[in-house]
């Protein structure tokens, strides 16, 4: 059973930005290994405490046998940050899916490739029973360790129960839990179940719901478990929504993180910025039409950086809705200082170089 290295552990309870990554595709639906590679390039030097691929954002089609890409972009993956050789530690998150025989597989694969923690999803599998997907779990974090993960129904998840979580957190090899229910119900239900399992401790919680990003990240925890108050934290994201705009998330979590530490009052303006990122994160998730357009929506926006060359995606019928690319414009003009096209522009020839 591999485990987490604990510099590496240091860094996730910490908290830190890891950012869902895309995939990048040539107008014929081919993977653009060029344009791949500098996204890997980009989050890196961003300042992104790790990635994540082989999750929704990367497109669970790539598993279709057909198209055969799951390994492949798992391994440019590893290969870029590799070469990159950085100086700090970069927690390298792989996702993997399916049936318990499937996301076992995945699970060797990631471990064999080097990666450090699997996001464990449960797309797909909406009839099973919660028994069930707690036995897949434990057989997966007896491969490698686990990022549990609360996936909101409109992209293929399903509500969980209390008692769900509180035993997802006493496997053995569960790191953290990332809750993307877009629900503030369901993702007080998860922080109050790990609260209440021996395990609290050694449980770290990552926000994945890009509708509430700056809030989940201010709000401290007070669950009140057998008369005694646990305190408890999000303390950083994996996210979607990072993997755009990616340099400035950084800085926001800094100064969140600042801003805790020193226990000083939130202000206004961060409570207003919550909103700004929300409603930016609106527009490229295509909350109007129920996230139909929310991976389209990320590429046009690396599109129009120059980090991709399109927003071609597996399924032909994934694109942009109507009026969404307006959305994306009117967001990029109202919230100027949200966007990093400047840092894209300053350094994208340097990440270019030898691809």
């Amino acid at each position: 059973m591999n485990t987490l290295d604990p510099v590496l552990k240091k860094l996730l309870h910490q908290g830190t930005v890891i950012p869902a990554h895309p995939l990048a595709l040539t107008e014929g639906r081919e993977l653009d290994e060029k344009r791949q590679r500098l996204l890997t390039r980009y989050y890196m030097a961003s300042g992104a405490g790790g990635i994540a691929i082989g999750v929704h954002t990367t497109q669970f089609q790539i598993r279709d046998p057909k198209i055969n890409l799951y390994k492949k972009v798992l391994q440019l993956a590893i290969e870029e940050i590799e070469i990159a050789n950085l100086d700090r530690p970069f927690i390298k998150v792989a996702g993997v899916s399916g049936n318990t025989e499937q996301a076992v597989t995945e699970a060797k694969i990631c471990a064999e490739l080097g990666y450090d923690i699997v996001l464990v999803s449960t797309n797909g599998l909406g009839d099973w029973s919660e028994e069930a997907l707690l036995e897949r779990a434990t057989k997966i974090a007896q491969v490698i360790p686990v990022f549990g993960f609360y996936l909101q129904p409109a992209v293929g998840g399903r509500v969980l129960s209390y008692n769900f979580w509180k035993a997802f957190a006493e496997i053995k090899n569960v790191e953290a839990i990332k809750m993307a229910p877009f629900n503030r119900y369901q993702t007080l239900e998860v922080v109050r179940a790990v609260c209440a399992s021996s395990r609290c401790d050694e449980i770290v919680l990552y926000t994945g719901n890009d509708d509430n990003i700056v809030a989940d990240l201010l709000t401290t925890y007070n669950v009140t478990i057998e008369g005694k108050v646990i305190k408890k934290d999000i303390v950083g994201g994996l996210l979607g929504h990072w993997a755009v705009w990616t340099n400035k998330a950084v800085t926001l979590l800094e100064e969140i993180h600042k801003v805790k530490q020193s226990g000083g009052t939130i202000s206004k303006e961060l409570m207003s910025l919550n909103i700004a990122v929300t409603d930016t994160n609106a527009a490229f998730f295509d909350a109007t039409n129920n996230f139909e357009g929310c991976i389209a929506g990320l590429h046009e926006v690396l599109r129009r950086q120059g980090l991709l060359k399109g927003i071609w995606c597996l399924d032909e019928a994934e694109k942009l809705s109507t009026g969404q690319n307006e959305e994306i414009s009117r967001v990029y003009n109202d919230y100027p200082h949200l966007n990093d096209d400047d840092f894209v522009r300053d350094n994208i020839e340097n990440w270019l170089k030898g691809l």
